[in-house]
């Protein structure tokens, strides 16, 4: 049954061994906002995002995800969140409150990946020049670039989507909602989605066939109308920024799409619609390439420029042969 202990995908850390590149296409074409600056990183915001930051860039050799952050429900729920991560195993222990956050617990997820889970937050003010006349928004919107209205989600890669979604929605309290596997190989998991809330997904698992941990395919901003999605693709494309793939519909999660690099290398999402889930008790829905989980209505082909993730590395033999051959030794369920 569904626990809600995690209210959101709070902000996430992006590595860039391009920071000032990054950075210009972050404020200039892409429309974020500068929240401030400390140690080396940048912190940004999209203009309907209530908290301080939501992106941390921060200069490194390789393009790479730092951590994850997100916020509990609450102070005692974030007391019981730490309590089952020392349960598990996996906590890294306290850090001290940080830029736009209170103190944070620090866990490895499944796949490897760092994440921090936090309370407090720093709630953002607009000066009186981007206050909006709907009093519920944190700023006018931005007539600058792409401006997305909110951080969405992020996809990550791990060697098990299956068992991680179970994983997230056993100790965190995720719902577990869609999952998809090769119709060459219906044993494999290529992809599932969990969520704190009532969205499709705020945290994506792809499968890894490399024996690198803690790597990440592209993190998602939201638009409110599929005509922002297009209008986002002029924008970048008129600044010189290559379209990867899209715009497109998904089917699992039911959102239009459009996928792009940013100048540090890292693939970001620019995405529209989706539908909105209550139900508590929800089962996990299967599917299938052929039934359009990727591309909803099967007339684009996905580049093989998508399969990169960051940092780079490559396949290894004994994980990557379950995906192309079922009768491989030690096949993955």
């Amino acid at each position: 049954m569904y626990e809600r202990l995690i209210s959101q995908l709070a902000h996430v850390e992006l590595l860039t061994p391009s920071p000032e590149e990054s950075l210009r296409f972050f404020t200039d074409v892409f429309g974020l906002e500068e929240s401030g600056r400390d140690d080396g990183s940048v912190y940004l915001r999209c203009w309907g995002d209530f908290f301080f930051h939501s992106v941390q860039l921060t200069e490194a050799a390789e393009p790479a995800v730092g951590h994850i952050g997100w916020r509990t429900a609450g102070p005692d729920q974030l007391e019981l969140v730490v309590e089952r991560l020392e349960k598990a195993g996996v906590g890294e222990g306290w850090i001290e409150p940080q830029p736009g956050q209170g103190s944070a617990f620090r866990y490895r997820g499944p796949g490897g990946h760092l994440h921090e889970v936090f309370w407090e937050v720093e709630r953002y003010e607009a000066p009186p020049e981007k206050r909006s006349a709907f009093p519920a928004r944190p700023q006018t919107p931005t007539a600058r670039g792409v401006g997305p209205r909110q951080l969405d989600h992020v996809t990550v890669m791990t060697r098990d989507p299956y068992g991680d979604s179970e994983w997230y929605r056993d100790t965190l309290g995720y719902r577990f909602m869609e999952y998809t596997v090769l119709d060459e190989n219906p044993d494999l998991v290529v992809f599932s989605m969990v969520t704190t809330n009532e969205k499709s997904h705020d945290l994506g698992l792809i499968a890894d066939f490399t024996d690198v941990p803690g790597r990440l395919h592209h993190l998602a901003f939201w638009v409110d109308a599929v005509e922002d999605v297009l209008r986002a693709a002029d924008v970048l494309m008129e600044a010189g920024t290559h379209i990867e793939f899209g715009p497109g519909r998904h089917g699992m999660g039911e959102q239009t799409y459009l996928y792009f690099r940013e100048p540090g290398g890292l693939r970001l999402e620019v995405n529209s619609g989706g539908y909105r889930n209550y139900q508590p008790d929800w089962q996990p829905v299967k599917w299938r390439p052929s039934q359009g989980s990727n591309t909803m209505y099967r007339n684009l082909s996905m580049p093989d420029s998508m399969l990169d993730a960051f940092p780079a590395a490559a396949p290894s033999p004994e994980v990557e042969a379950p995906a192309v051959n079922p009768w491989a030794q030690g096949a993955v369920h």
